[in-house]
């Protein structure tokens, strides 16, 4: 199955040309065309606050429904002290897109079929998350009343947010599900621990580990949100061959030619090791001792 998906969306694993480093010309390219349609694509979605906020209370009776812990907790401990959370309003806005990035250069520079490999990944993740954007506008857990969550980036600062969201004419604010924050966190962490061998390479699972604790705990994002990124990531991984794995062959035709029959062993051994012992083998056979050969 994941083979057919793989041929429909024009995904294949890279080819031994393509272990050489890309031309980096149409890489910026490319990954600038994705920062676009991830910037851009986003306000496509405004203009449906009241769907936005009917499926974020549908979203937040689910979380409660499935027992999941409440937002509120995570928050409640980013605000015990202001510095700490001031440091989280920063994390949340200005290292999402500079480790992206990041990420992606030393790619290009050390490794580039897992570079490859990683803006495949990023693209069809992307791609879809801002479908369902569009197709499910949902407004983020600071601007629904029914969760008693604080806007910690409006009180306490940076943010990257307008102050009515309805008029922000910079990012879609009823774009929450599923979270791009967490979704290329990481995947920031999977391409690393694949493409290195250092023994403490699993550490950078603390990347998209923060990144959750400061989304959720910001109120930016629900729970529900990076489980849905985890699903779209887990999908990409699923159709985008990783490097050194080949992609599965083709079903053979159903009046596809027998395969030729298997000679013996032995028939083999006799092809393979020469007249003289062709002619041992044969002597064998029929009982004759070859010529030299002790009694």
């Amino acid at each position: 199955m994941a083979t057919r998906i793989r041929g429909a969306l024009g995904l294949r694993p890279a080819s031994p040309a393509e272990g050489g480093r890309p031309p980096l010309p149409r890489e910026l390219l490319l990954v600038t065309g994705l920062f676009l349609v991830y910037k851009f694509g986003r306000l496509l979605a405004n203009g449906h606050e009241h769907r936005a906020f009917r499926n974020a209370d549908l979203v937040w009776d689910a979380e409660r429904a499935l027992h999941l812990p409440g937002e509120g907790a995570v928050q409640q401990l980013l605000l015990h002290g202001e510095p700490l959370i001031r440091v989280a309003n920063t994390y949340y806005a200005a290292v999402h897109f500079p480790a992206t990035l990041a990420f992606l250069a030393w790619l290009y520079w050390r490794h580039p079929a897992h570079y490859v490999w990683s803006r495949r990944v990023l693209a069809l993740v992307t791609g879809a998350a801002l479908a369902l954007h569009i197709l499910i506008p949902l407004a983020p857990p600071r601007l629904l009343a029914a969760s008693g969550l604080v806007d910690t980036a409006r009180i306490y600062g940076p943010s990257v947010y307008g102050a009515v969201p309805e008029t922000d004419s910079m990012a879609n604010q009823f774009a929450a599900m599923p979270s791009l924050h967490f979704g290329w966190a990481l995947m920031v962490a999977i391409g690393l621990i694949a493409a290195t061998r250092s023994p403490l390479r699993r550490w950078w699972l603390l990347h998209p580990a923060i990144t959750l604790l400061v989304i959720v705990g910001t109120a930016n994002h629900y729970w529900l949100d990076a489980v849905a990124a985890t699903v779209l990531l887990g999908f990409a991984l699923l159709v985008v061959p990783s490097p050194g794995r080949p992609a599965a062959a083709p079903d053979a035709p159903a009046d596809a030619p027998p395969l030729p029959r298997q000679e013996s062993a032995a028939g083999t051994r006799a092809e393979t090791a020469g007249p003289r012992a062709e002619a041992a083998w044969a002597g064998t056979r029929t009982g004759a001792v070859p010529a030299g050969a002790r009694r």
